[in-house]
């Protein structure tokens, strides 16, 4: 079995220590996705390391936005530039459509 180090289990377990979510107030079976009643008053909770504890308190979801994500403009979390998409090259693989040739080609 390859099991991590507990050091590195820890670092990275601190390294989320202070992470804030919204978790809107709504009554009803639990939590809802924030897009689903994005006016509905909202729980700020912060991470400790072992469970969410209560933060601070937001009265909507653009609120909410604005409290979890200082710096941006559109109230949304930068993203980090990843890998670019592989695109299709040329060929014809197993499943790809074969090409149209001559005047029938759209």
């Amino acid at each position: 079995m390859d099991d991590e180090p507990l050091s590195e289990w820890a670092e990275r377990r601190d390294a989320r220590i202070g992470r804030l979510r919204a978790v809107p107030l709504v009554p009803g079976d639990g939590s809802q996705a924030g897009h689903v009643n994005p006016g509905a008053p909202r729980l700020i909770q912060r991470w400790n390391g072992h469970g969410w504890e209560a933060h601070g308190f937001a009265a909507d979801l653009a609120e909410a936005k604005r409290l979890l994500y200082p710096g941006s403009k559109t109230g949304t979390p930068a993203r980090e530039p990843g890998p670019a998409a592989k695109l299709l090259g040329p060929g014809t693989g197993r499943h790809r459509k074969p090409q149209a040739s001559g005047p029938e080609r759209r």
